[in-house]
């Protein structure tokens, strides 16, 4: 890579949001792969698109800020909506987020022949890291030192909810309240990263750091600290190795991070592919 590109504000602040951004998400992606829901986070990943459709139809303009808050209310309204709907215990929650994620998607379809601002969506739907701003970048560590801490602070009660409820609930656990803050949190790392890699690509942010050291270990601390790790280096890794590629950033992250799983799952000691043939 050129080594001038280091010495680019615009770059800096793309490395040093990238790296963060990675880190939060991938520490969180932890309580992803540990409730077994990536489909639910790719639903609400792409429930995002509509929010921003419905921000630029309301303002009559694409903004960061209204992009930004149209993501968070599209995908809060659908996936604490499928909470609710599933406390009746009539419709399972994965049921009612499909039929709240599709229809929101539909929405979004419909609205977009309406908009003028089309071509400037890609940016959201793939990311655009390089073009974060002053705002963007704090908004984006705001929003991961949030995670980080409540995920930390509160994770006891967050893990009893997440595998064993009923004892949760004997021990003077809301374990409703938390499912909502796992979903609430959940929906904020989602829109922190939609500068790093865009609303489509989110998912593998918040899924394969963890699932890449989940291959490596079974102590849960290191799922969560070992997913920041790879998170923060990978994202670092693939910025810097987009500008030489020719790539855009936000694939190259997801690109990187899914060549990092690939390699844990062909090499791990223990449960990687090559030991599993040898035993």
């Amino acid at each position: 890579m050129d080594i001038e590109l280091l010495s680019n504000p615009f770059y800096q602040r793309a490395l040093a949001t990238a790296g963060f951004i990675g880190f939060a998400n991938g520490f969180f992606s932890g309580i992803v792969v540990l409730r077994r829901n990536a489909l639910s986070v790719s639903a609400l990943s792409h429930t995002m698109l509509p929010g921003i459709a419905l921000g630029i139809l309301v303002t009559g303009a694409l903004t960061q800020w209204n992009a930004f808050l149209g993501a968070l209310f599209a995908a809060l309204l659908v996936g604490l909506g499928s909470l609710a709907v599933s406390r009746g215990k009539r419709i399972a929650q994965g049921t009612a987020l499909g039929v709240l994620y599709t229809t929101g998607f539909a929405a979004g379809v419909a609205i977009l022949p309406r908009l003028d601002t089309r071509q400037e969506l890609e940016h959201w739907l793939f990311g655009d890291i390089i073009a974060v701003g002053n705002a963007d970048m704090w908004i984006a560590f705001t929003i991961g030192s949030l995670t980080l801490l409540v995920t930390t602070l509160w994770m006891r009660p967050i893990l009893l909810t997440l595998f064993e409820p009923n004892v949760a609930a004997a021990q003077g656990v809301h374990v409703r309240l938390f499912q909502y803050l796992i979903f609430g949190l959940l929906v904020l790392s989602l829109v922190a990263s939609l500068q790093a890699v865009g609303c489509v690509l989110s998912v593998g942010l918040l899924v394969t750091p963890a699932a890449t050291v989940s291959l490596l270990t079974d102590k849960t601390s290191t799922l969560f600290w070992g997913g920041g790790l790879v998170g923060c280096l990978g994202s670092l890794a693939a910025v810097l190795a987009s500008s030489a590629l020719g790539i855009a950033p936000g694939p190259a992250i997801v690109i990187t991070l899914g060549l990092l799983f690939l390699a844990a799952y062909l090499f791990s000691p223990k449960y990687g592919l090559l030991a599993t043939i040898a035993r």
